[in-house]
């Protein structure tokens, strides 16, 4: 499903509109920075969780997000330029999103968007994904393994992050 083409608008402390820019292209979570919100609500737009986004055009095509977010406190809403699916309850969005990270994946987006142009992979050809799929409770393993890892490494990046503003600091008081 194609997102919503409404304009962003101021945050209304409410309603998160996700575009393909708010996506961070590292750790493909969504940035809080520059929150805004779509200036049209329509529930057909709204994410629930599990649901995975893909980016169908331009230099960000076959960036993806999965929407793990459990702050039930904000609606969110997914752009014109992000396609959803929601995945089927015989298979793990977590381990179908994990495949959007590996070479493999990269490299179809390579073959799928080239175009006279612009660059893009539209929702069918998104559909028809080549994907090896095993049993539901394997993919949960893998899936479960793979995520393990994915915090941990956040984790050592807030480390990183903290040793950094530490040795800011000391560097400043040092040389007052």
């Amino acid at each position: 499903m194609y997102g919503i083409g409404a304009s962003a608008t101021r945050f209304d402390s409410k309603n998160i509109y996700i575009r393909i820019t708010d996506i961070d292209e590292k750790s493909r979570k969504l940035n809080y920075q520059n929150l805004t919100t779509p200036d049209e609500l329509n529930n057909k737009y709204k994410l629930k969780r599990n649901d995975i986004l893909f980016a169908r055009t331009g230099a960000s095509t076959g960036k993806s997000y999965i929407h793990k977010e459990e702050k039930d406190i904000y609606n969110y809403y997914f752009a014109g330029f992000l396609i959803k699916f929601e995945i089927d309850e015989q298979n793990n969005p977590l381990f179908i999103y994990q495949f959007t990270l590996t070479s493999k994946y990269n490299k179809w987006v390579k073959v799928m968007s080239v175009r006279s142009g612009q660059p893009g992979i539209n929702s069918e050809e998104y559909a028809k994904l080549p994907l090896v799929l095993p049993n539901k409770l394997e993919q949960q393993k893998i899936a479960e393994f793979l995520d393990r890892f994915d915090q941990q490494i956040e984790l050592e990046k807030q480390k990183i992050e903290i040793l950094q503003q530490q040795k800011k600091g000391l560097l400043q008081s040092m040389f007052i």
